[in-house]
C-alpha cells in the first residue's frame, strides 16, 4: 500500500484554488522531449501552463477542447523560458502509471471552483 501523506489542517487545503478550465490549445516546446503548452480558458481569465506530457501521450493534441481540473494560485515558475501560471491537476504520475486527466462528470462552466 502507498503511504498517506502526512495529515494537515482544512485550512491548509482551503489554501489551494482548484478549478476547471478548457485546454484552448497544446504546443510542442521542440526543445523539450516532455513539455507541451496548454493555453487554459477559466472563463473570467485564460492561463499559459507548461506541462510535462509528451512522454504520455502519443498525441497530446488529443486533449484540446476538454475540460481539467487545475491548481491556479501557484506562484509563476518559468520552465523552458516560458511562464508557466498554473499547474494541471492529473490523476496517477505520482503511482508511476501513465496519468488520466481529472475532468468533472459532466460540463461546468469554465473557472468554476473544486472543494
Amino acid at each position: 500500500m502507498k503511504d498517506i501523506k502526512p495529515t494537515i489542517e482544512f485550512q491548509e487545503l482551503d489554501k489551494i484554488d482548484i478549478r476547471v478550465g478548457e485546454i484552448l490549445a497544446v504546443e510542442d516546446i521542440t526543445e523539450s522531449d516532455k513539455l507541451v503548452k496548454l493555453e487554459v480558458d477559466f472563463g473570467e481569465f485564460k492561463r499559459t501552463i507548461v506541462v510535462g506530457m509528451k512522454q504520455e501521450r502519443e498525441n497530446p493534441s488529443e486533449i484540446i477542447g476538454l475540460q481539467a481540473l487545475f491548481v491556479v494560485n501557484l506562484a509563476p515558475r518559468t520552465i523552458m523560458g516560458i511562464e508557466s501560471e498554473g499547474m494541471l491537476f492529473d490523476i496517477g504520475y505520482q503511482d508511476k502509471i501513465t496519468p488520466v486527466l481529472a475532468v468533472p462528470e459532466k460540463e461546468v462552466p469554465n473557472g468554476v471552483r473544486a472543494g
